[in-house]
C-alpha cells in the first residue's frame, strides 16, 4: 500500500488509513471509517490506525478489524458495597469534567442481582487504547477488581443489572467527522485532512 507524503505527519496520530483497494486515504476519523464500512461499496476494505507518526513522514500502522467499528468496548470496575461503587462512579465523572475522554462514552452505576456493584464505562470498541491511556493519565484508581473488553460488555447487557445512576460523556476530537455525501465525495483523495 503506497501512502502519500504528509506535511506535519504528527497531526495524523490517532486517525486512520482506509484501503480502498486501488488506493488508500490517510486521515479518516473513527466515525468516518465506521460509516464507510457500513456502505455496500467499502465493507470489505482494510483499515489501519495510525499509532505513531515520525517527523520524516513514516507512520506506524496497526490493522483494525472491521468488526471493531460495530462493537462496544468497555471497562467494568466492581465493588462489594454501594458506597465504594458510588465513590468510584463520582471519581470517574469528576475525571471526565477535568479532562474529557477521547470519545463519547456512557457510565453506569449498576447493581447486580447478587448485590455486587459495578461502574460500567462503555464506548466504541475502536477507542480501547485511547480510553485506557485516558484513565491512566487521569490516575483513575477504582477500589475493586476490574475487567474490560467487548465480551465484558456483552455479559453486562445479558445480565442486565439495575442501573442506579448514569452519565453520558462527550469526547474530545480535534477532527470534525464528515458524513453522507460530503464523506463519499472525498474517498478519492489520498490525504483527507
Amino acid at each position: 500500500m503506497k501512502l502519500p507524503k504528509l506535511e506535519k505527519p504528527e497531526k495524523y496520530t490517532g486517525l486512520y488509513v482506509f484501503g480502498f483497494g486501488d488506493h488508500a486515504g490517510v486521515g479518516f476519523t473513527a466515525e468516518e471509517v465506521a460509516e464507510l464500512l457500513d456502505s455496500e461499496s467499502y465493507r470489505e476494505s482494510k483499515v489501519y490506525k495510525i499509532y505513531r507518526a515520525y517527523p520524516d513522514g513514516r507512520l506506524e500502522l496497526r490493522g483494525v478489524p472491521a468488526e471493531s467499528f460495530q462493537l462496544e468496548g468497555g471497562m467494568f470496575f466492581y465493588s462489594a458495597d454501594a458506597q465504594t461503587a458510588r465513590s468510584d462512579f463520582k471519581r470517574l465523572g469528576d475525571l471526565a469534567v477535568r479532562v474529557a475522554p477521547p470519545c463519547r462514552a456512557k457510565v453506569h452505576l449498576a447493581q447486580y442481582a447478587d448485590d455486587r456493584f459495578a461502574v460500567a464505562l462503555i464506548y466504541p470498541a475502536e477507542y480501547d487504547s485511547e480510553v485506557s491511556r485516558w484513565l491512566l493519565a487521569g490516575d483513575y484508581r477504582p477500589a475493586g477488581q476490574a475487567e474490560g473488553g467487548t465480551g465484558a460488555v456483552e455479559r453486562y447487557y445479558q445480565e442486565a443489572p439495575e442501573v442506579l445512576d448514569r452519565h453520558q460523556l462527550f469526547g474530545t476530537s480535534e477532527s470534525i467527522s464528515r458524513s453522507g455525501e460530503e464523506l463519499l465525495a472525498c474517498v478519492g483523495l489520498a490525504i483527507q485532512r
